[in-house]
């Protein structure tokens, strides 16, 4: 029994000479893509970007082979296939649009629910918690691993940037940093400064709704007008005299030329027709530990002489 608690002792006095001796140096997080971003604002966090991007090559190799198959044009099938490969990051895309609203027309509600749980005597932090169990469906999930955080650590803070990592939303930025300072203004001014952001999230969304019914003409617009010749043409390549034109050089050219006029003019229009969209400027980025590790006397020396 005493060799066992000596070597108890001697393994614990090890353990902390080794945290002396070498501390764990804080490394910044590598740094966050563009396609890990989209991925992450369409809820598909467990997607990988390379995955997004093999499938990416994939419908591309299908689209080629396949309108290879029916027209029997180099050029043509090229075209298209550049399409098809784009077609997985347009939905992507899409299910970030989709989501931000489905988030923007959720978070009003959720915000009063939290708004009522502090009136009727609940910490924020409870009141957070419940919206896993009370809150609207959308945001269940991520508030469901708010709760379980925040019932092993017990760090509102922590648990908020979490939080803000899960949803990759620029509206739930805006309400996690106003729970954040909610957090620490507390007493009174709890519940009015809560009602304030629900009557803000209610008016915004009420503007965004309008403007976007009346700009989904030029969207529509812009999408027709781009898809509208590719149909055309597809459906004209089962003529050996199509498919002869655009066998030749000149053909391929007017094919490029005319793919890259398109692009220009969908980019150019969709630019002009959109509304201002919402960036993520109050996400987290990795902190450093204001508290410098500690160090041994000798390299305090070494690094300092006047120590």
């Amino acid at each position: 029994m005493g060799a066992l608690v000596g070597l108890g002792f001697g393994l614990g006095s090890l353990l902390v000479w080794a945290a002396f001796r070498w501390p764990r140096e804080d490394r910044p997080a590598p740094a966050t893509g563009r396609a890990q971003r989209l991925l992450a604002e369409a809820g598909l966090r467990a997607v990988a970007p390379r995955s997004l991007a093999l499938l990416s090559v994939g419908a591309g190799l299908t689209g080629f082979v396949v309108v290879l198959g029916i027209t029997r044009t180099v050029p043509i099938a090229t075209v298209l296939a550049i399409g098809a490969g784009y077609l997985p990051w347009a939905v992507v895309a899409g299910r970030v649009r989709r989501r931000r609203r489905e988030f923007a027309q959720v978070w009003p509600e959720a915000v009063d629910d939290l708004a009522s749980a502090v009136r009727a005597g609940m910490s924020l932090p409870d009141a957070v918690a419940a919206l896993a169990v009370r809150g609207p469906d959308a945001l269940r999930p991520a508030f469901d691993s708010f709760a379980l955080d925040y019932q092993v650590s017990g760090r509102f803070g922590e648990c908020l940037d979490r939080l803000k990592e899960r949803l990759a939303d620029p509206v739930g930025d805006r309400v996690v940093e106003g729970l954040r300072i909610a957090r620490e203004v507390g007493g009174g001014e709890l519940g009015r400064l809560l009602r304030n952001l629900s009557g803000y999230l209610r008016d915004d969304l009420r503007t965004r709704a309008e403007l976007e019914a009346r700009q989904s003409w030029a969207v529509n617009g812009a999408r027709v007008a781009v898809a509208a010749p590719w149909v055309v043409l597809l459906v004209m390549s089962s003529q050996p005299t199509v498919i002869e034109r655009y066998q030749s050089a000149a053909g391929a050219v007017v094919l490029a030329v005319g793919a890259g006029t398109c692009a220009v003019a969908y980019r150019l229009m969709m630019r002009l027709g959109r509304l201002p969209a919402e960036r993520r400027i109050l996400h987290t980025t990795p902190r450093r530990s204001p508290v410098p590790p500690l160090r041994s006397s000798t390299e305090q020396r070494r690094r300092d002489p006047g120590w």
